[in-house]
């Protein structure tokens, strides 16, 4: 055999060798995550849409086979479990094939109020508001805001003042919907936000000091920025900067009218017989 043609099939046998190791790794890694995939276990789904409020019955929810080797944290995994006890009510709207969680359940024989959606420690607390103060009715329950009083300052010079009372609080609702999933902003007259109790004291005095409006912010953005009171003597400031002095052309310089020069020559009248003759002659003081 020449020595060419060996040489191929040596590096066709190494070759074949290599790639039927390839996937014999791969079939066998394969054969792993699909063992891994497999249901661990099954876990209850809300089964149709569900409201805050709702009151679970086993018709509501379903159980379905859960995947991931580890199960959400809250999350029940059958039916009676989640069941027994007493009966529970939807706190947070529920979407279908959604997991049900403690948190967003009450507890066996517990009321869904409004109560029952405040974290440990927290109050609830009620601001009245308008269409304005309200951020037109764009303010849903789950948002976060920031609490601005505006009053009148006790000094000899009164003057209005704005100031940042509450920083990142969450609206827990909206007059007397608690729901976080409405879809259409309405104009509220009342909004309801949690607050620690030293917070809710400030509200509540601030009340009876000035009016209270809402910022609205990003959930994420939970950094307590520096704020600071601000007056109506910035508002001065701030409008004498941003108004430039008009410069108008300066008016051009009065003159005063030259008078004609003198004339050099007069004429005189000479009547003689009764008949007047006039010269011209040159003044004498030219």
């Amino acid at each position: 055999m020449p020595r060419k043609n060996l040489f191929v099939l040596v590096l066709a046998i190494v070759m074949g060798g290599a790639a039927a190791l390839l996937a014999r790794n791969w079939l066998e890694n394969h054969a792993r995550n699909s063992a891994a995939a497999q249901p661990i276990g099954n876990i209850v789904v809300a089964a149709k849409p569900l409201a805050f409020g709702a009151i679970l019955t086993a018709d509501d929810v379903a159980e379905v086979p859960w995947a991931a080797k580890t199960a959400p944290e809250g999350s029940f995994v059958t039916k009676d479990d989640l069941l027994k006890g007493g009966r529970r009510v939807v706190l947070a709207p529920l979407a279908p094939h959604e997991p049900v969680l403690r948190s967003k359940i009450t507890e066996p024989g517990q009321r869904g109020t409004l109560s029952s959606l405040l974290d440990k420690g927290l109050r609830a607390v009620t601001i009245r508001v308008d269409d304005v103060r309200g951020v037109a009715g764009f303010i849903l329950p789950g948002d976060y805001v920031d609490v601005v009083l505006i009053a009148e300052a006790g000094a000899a010079r009164r003057e209005n003042y704005s100031e940042i009372l509450l920083q990142h609080v969450k609206v827990l609702a909206i007059d007397q919907l608690a729901s976080e999933r409405q879809e259409h902003p309405t104009v509220a007259k009342a909004v309801t936000i949690e607050v620690t109790p030293e917070q809710a004291q400030k509200v509540l005095l601030a009340t009876n000091i000035g009016k209270l409006s809402l910022m609205l912010r990003r959930p994420a953005e939970a950094t307590i920025d520096p704020a600071r009171r601000v007056t109506e003597q910035d508002l001065s400031e701030a409008i004498a900067r941003h108004i430039e002095p008009v410069h108008r052309p300066p008016p051009p310089p009065v003159t005063a009218p030259v008078a004609p020069p003198p004339p050099t020559t007069a004429k005189v009248a000479i009547v003689r017989n009764l008949k007047r003759e006039e010269y011209t002659v040159v003044r004498s003081d030219q």
